[in-house]
């Protein structure tokens, strides 16, 4: 390989449709590309639909792509699956749990099934923060701390990738929260986190790197700094006390500008902020605020999603 690094996951042209019995077929992932490096906590962003979970499933050999290739940790899926599943955990959908033993008596049942020693419950339940209610029937777990079972169940190989299918599907803040720190600290030890997800202000807040799906197709991928200047406007929000001559101003420097209310204007496309003081400065006007309006992630998410339907829409009629 001439020393180049090998993604953990790799995903090529890959397509796959669902046919079904007197309905349409459904094209559920259409040439696919995908790469995600080691470490750290990349979010497979996209809405229902999207192609998300199939592509879970393949890379786990639950499902066959109908063409194209996929690999983790650089074996190809699923023909090579036995030789790296030792090296993968996954949460997929909800996990099942025998609701009358204890978080702690499932772990151990699951250990011994995969051939491995218990002493990996007691530090699994402890790395996701169930170790006080480790004795505790799982009937009586909340719907967040059986998710944080699931985990734990994904942690008892000591997995290298760790996958994540919208782990915090039906949780409350509290148990959002729980999870999204669970996440976090597991990134930050050395685990490469896949983590599936539609809750984008949570991704935001955990994700290293991000791609985002839309019918099927990978829109944009990326650090999460480098995805949300795609949508970046160069805008301004500038307030200053003489208003009216800040906007003759900077409309003469072929500034674009516009009232922001009665007090503030609003300046796009400016390449360097800069240049906007300065240039009022030179006539003797000062701001007292010059805020960068920011993009968060849900509108990137919005707008990518959008043109990539009125794309997909458009190959359609055409």
């Amino acid at each position: 390989m001439g020393g180049d690094v090998v993604p953990v996951i790799a995903v090529r042209g890959v397509h796959k449709t669902y046919r079904r019995w007197r309905r349409p077929s459904e094209r559920a992932v259409d040439g696919l590309d995908l790469e995600v490096d080691e470490g750290g906590v990349f979010g497979f962003l996209g809405p229902n639909g999207s192609g998300k979970t199939t592509t879970i499933r393949m890379l786990l050999g639950l499902v066959r792509a109908d063409r194209g290739d996929l690999s983790v940790f650089d074996r190809p899926m699923p023909e090579r699956l036995p030789e790296v599943i030792g090296q993968i955990g996954a949460l997929v959908e909800t996990p099942l749990f025998f609701p009358n033993f204890s978080g702690r008596l499932n772990l151990e049942l699951l250990s011994d099934v995969a051939g491995l020693p218990r002493l990996r419950v007691d530090e699994a339940l402890e790395q996701v923060g169930l170790a006080d209610r480790a004795r505790d029937r799982v009937k009586g777990y909340s719907l967040g701390m059986r998710q944080r079972l699931g985990i734990a169940a994904a942690l008892l190989k000591r997995p290298q990738l760790l996958i994540l299918d919208e782990p915090t599907n039906g949780l409350d803040p509290a148990g959002i929260r729980e999870i999204r720190e669970l996440i976090r600290s597991l990134g930050a030890s050395g685990t490469t986190v896949f983590l599936s997800s539609h809750l984008l202000g949570e991704v935001e807040q955990v994700c290293d790197r991000v791609a985002i799906l839309s019918h099927g197709r990978c829109v944009v991928t990326g650090s999460v700094a480098d995805v949300l200047a795609t949508r970046s406007t160069g805008e301004l929000r500038v307030r200053v006390g003489d208003l009216a001559a800040a906007y003759d101003v900077l409309s003469a420097a072929g500034f674009r500008v516009a009232r922001d209310g009665d007090t503030r204007l609003t300046v796009t496309a400016v390449a360097e902020p800069a240049t906007v003081t300065a240039t009022l400065a030179e006539r003797g006007l000062y701001v007292s605020e010059l805020t960068p309006v920011t993009v968060d992630l849900e509108s990137v998410f919005l707008g990518l999603t959008q043109d990539e339907a009125a794309d997909a829409s458009a190959e359609t009629t055409t």
